[in-house]
Parts: C-alpha cells; sequence; structure tokens
C-alpha cells in the first residue's frame, strides 16, 4: 500500500479508483463515501457514526488524499470500506501499532484509528495505553457498544457486570473496564465522550479530535441493536436524557436536568449533587476545567464510582486536554541532532555498538 499526496491515484481496495479532488477544491461529505455496500446491521449506530465523520472531514481543510483510516477487527472496522481515502483494515489490536509506525514515517498525514470495545481494550489493550503515553499525533475513535458484535455477542471488556451472553450463560463476573478513566490512566494528552444518536455533539468532539495536537482519545457510545440493543437508551432518549446526561463546556458550570435544576458541587475533595431549587445557585457549583488533571480523574469516575452519594449523570464532551510533545516530533529532532553531531550515520557501526570483547 502507497501513502502518497499527489493528484491521481489508484487507491487500494478500500477507496474507489478516480480523480482525487486538489486541495483547493471544496470537498463535500459526498467525497468521502466510496461505492462499497456499506454492510452492517440495519439501525445499527455505526452508520451514524460515518455519517457524522463524512461530514466533518470536509471542514478539516486538509487533501482529502492526506487522510488515512486505519482499523483492527470488529464490526466498526470495516470502516476503512466505506471512507474514500487511503486505508487498512488491519489484525486485531494492532491497528495502534500500524498508526504508530504510518505517522512516524509521514507526520503531515492525518491519522486516524477506529476501532471497538473489544478489538483496543482486550487483545489490543497494551498497544492503546502505549500509544497514548507516547503521545503520537494521532485520533482514535472507539465504538463502544460493550459487546462482541462480529462475533455475535459475547462479553466484552466494557460488559457491565452480571452481563448474560452466549459466552456468559450465568452473567459475567469480570468488573468492566471504564474506558476514559483507562486513556486518563494512561496520561493521554485529550479524553473525550459522545454518543451515536446526538449527531451535533458527535460532530463537535470529531472537530475537537482533529484540533488537538497530539493523541486525541473519543470514546463514542454505540448501540448494537441485535445483541446489546438500548445499552444506552437512557442517555440518548428524550424522556431521560436530561436527566442522565451532563454536557461538559468548558468555563461552565456543571449543570444538568430537564429544567436545569440539577447540579454538581465539589464538596471537600469529592463531587456532590445538588437541587439548584432548594438554596444553590450556579456560583456554588464546580466550573469545569479541561486543563484539570485532578478534577479530569474525577469526571471520567462519576457514574462508576462506589463511594459516590446520589444518582450522578453520565458526562459527555471534553474531560481533558493538555498539550505536550508528539512522539514523531521527538524522534524527528533526535534524529537531526544525532546527524548535526555527528554526520551521516553508519548502520553497521550501530548495530555493533560499543560493548564489545576478545576472545583469545
Amino acid at each position: 500500500m502507497v501513502f502518497e499526496s499527489h493528484n491521481f491515484v489508484i487507491v487500494n481496495k478500500n477507496c474507489m479508483s478516480e480523480q482525487i479532488a486538489s486541495p483547493a477544491a471544496a470537498l463535500t461529505s459526498k467525497d468521502f463515501a466510496t461505492d462499497q455496500e456499506v454492510r452492517w446491521c440495519p439501525g445499527c449506530g455505526d452508520y451514524s457514526i460515518l455519517a457524522q465523520v463524512q461530514k466533518v472531514m470536509p471542514t478539516l481543510g486538509i487533501p482529502r488524499e492526506n487522510f488515512v483510516i486505519i482499523s483492527g477487527i470488529g464490526c466498526s472496522s470495516r470502516f476503512p470500506y466505506y471512507m474514500n481515502t487511503y486505508g487498512m483494515h488491519s489484525i486485531h489490536g494492532r491497528a495502534t501499532a500500524i498508526a504508530s509506525g504510518l505517522k512516524a514515517a509521514r507526520p503531515e498525514l492525518s491519522v486516524w484509528i477506529v476501532t471497538g470495545d473489544g478489538d483496543s481494550l482486550s487483545i489490543g489493550g497494551n498497544h492503546l495505553i502505549h500509544l497514548l503515553r507516547r503521545n503520537f499525533d494521532v485520533n482514535i475513535l472507539l465504538f463502544n457498544n460493550q459487546i462482541y458484535g462480529l462475533t455475535k455477542g459475547q462479553y466484552s471488556p466494557t460488559s457491565e457486570e452480571h452481563k448474560v451472553t452466549k459466552s456468559t450463560p450465568f452473567g459475567s463476573i469480570d468488573h468492566p473496564f471504564n474506558p476514559a478513566a483507562l486513556a486518563m490512566g494512561a496520561d493521554a494528552s485529550f479524553v473525550a465522550r459522545t454518543m451515536d444518536r446526538d449527531p451535533k455533539h458527535l460532530q463537535a468532539m470529531l472537530s475537537r479530535s482533529h484540533q488537538h495536537h497530539g493523541a486525541s482519545f473519543l470514546e463514542i457510545y454505540q448501540n448494537c441493536n441485535i445483541f446489546n440493543d438500548g445499552a444506552f437508551e437512557i442517555f440518548t432518549e428524550k424522556g431521560s436524557k436530561a436527566d442522565e446526561v451532563l454536557f461538559l463546556e468548558q468555563g461552565q458550570p456543571l449543570i444538568f436536568g430537564a429544567n436545569k435544576q440539577k447540579g454538581i458541587k465539589i464538596d471537600g475533595l469529592k463531587p456532590a449533587l445538588v437541587n439548584l431549587e432548594e438554596g444553590f445557585s450556579a456560583d456554588d457549583l464546580w466550573i469545569h476545567d479541561e486543563k484539570d488533571l485532578y478534577k479530569a480523574q474525577m469526571l471520567v469516575r462519576l457514574f462508576d464510582d462506589p463511594t459516590m452519594e446520589g444518582h450522578m449523570p453520565r458526562p459527555f464532551g471534553v474531560f481533558y486536554e493538555v498539550n505536550r510533545p508528539c512522539y514523531e516530533e521527538g524522534m524527528k529532532l533526535q534524529l537531526e541532532d544525532v546527524i548535526s553531531r555527528k554526520g551521516k550515520g553508519n548502520l553497521d557501526a550501530l548495530l555493533k555498538g560499543n560493548e564489545t570483547w576478545e576472545i583469545n
């Protein structure tokens, strides 16, 4: 597979063979759609995610030939077939490793990793955490449906405890991962959450992920209507969404509820739920700050901390963003420094190293 920027390319099987628009041409979502039949189950949340990605990418000001989408294995991993960009449908859990190598070799490319909760948090978990700590400038879209969909309904690393599936007929006894908390623990420089059934919010989070310079981690709640239908219904349905979802906005107090009557304040060292109709005001509440590492770690745990009092909402939006050097930039500087001090490298001498022995 060749990843080269020019005005005419013969693309791989993931894209159509056609003239690619020049950078000056105005792109639309149709330019990012292929002639491949989209083969997800009718009603799958992946359709919405695909549509939003195709709407957002033309707005990013990047030539289409500079986009690359790399996936692993799973329902979500069919994504590259449906995006008219360069791409690779790779192997289970290894999309992060392949993307790292590509970004190191071609840092000017916009690299997107599409993965699922099974692909990235089970067999690919080790690769994921090291990509995040290295901070390659790539975008990770983790489709979380809390089930293995492609292989027909086994429980996944994010399935809730006591989940009855084909592989756990008496209920899962595993403790599930919280993907956003895992990303925070791996020192990710950008952590956010969104959902398939809120297109506007999903579009905004995709744009924010792209804007971040470094590894962006975006967890997307995605409904699997065949094997785990309604897993996130409480956060997406009109009747419950307002009281169950907390949308995070930079510099704004944490307020939610159908009438904006609920809020969250810091009580000592812990979040506390308050009612604004009972003497509290917005001035008493927690003000969201995406740069605050400590509060971000509380936010990602807001719904799964067993010691938390009251029914806490599920936060959506950007939990944390920090600027720190990207791996590929550090690698480039290191190579330039070595060349400037030592001149053209000698591979044989490098492989030989400095530790030698003479054997009589």
